[in-house]
């Protein structure tokens, strides 16, 4: 494995241990908000956000799972969980378009 890889692996798996930092601030995380935060600080919607805001629903609504108790270590879990599933998804995708994109650029140089 060449160095920037190690480095950027474990760049990574020190900002995923470190999400649950994340539950000791108070309010919202900049850019999270929905509609409703979003009327409270700036008194309107837009229209393109309100249009759009039922088209999606997260799986795991304030990184929360089903079963695990309202406290910091079960928030905490929820935390992992959501960092690691999205790292594994965004990682799995970014391999997906790279050999795509490795199959089609050798198919067309032969």
């Amino acid at each position: 494995m060449d160095r920037l890889l190690k480095v950027f692996l474990v760049v990574l798996v020190v900002l995923i241990v470190l999400v649950p930092i994340g539950l000791l601030a108070s309010g919202t995380a900049y850019g999270e908000w929905g509609a409703d935060e979003l009327q409270q600080m700036v008194g309107y919607v837009p229209a393109g956000l309100a249009s759009m805001s039922n088209l999606w629903h997260a799986p795991f609504q304030d990184y929360s799972l089903p079963g695990l108790p309202d406290t910091f270590l079960g928030s905490s879990i929820g935390y992992y969980f959501s960092a690691i599933l999205g790292t594994v998804l965004c990682l799995g995708v970014l391999l997906l378009l790279g050999k795509v994109i490795t199959r089609y650029h050798s198919k067309n140089n032969e």
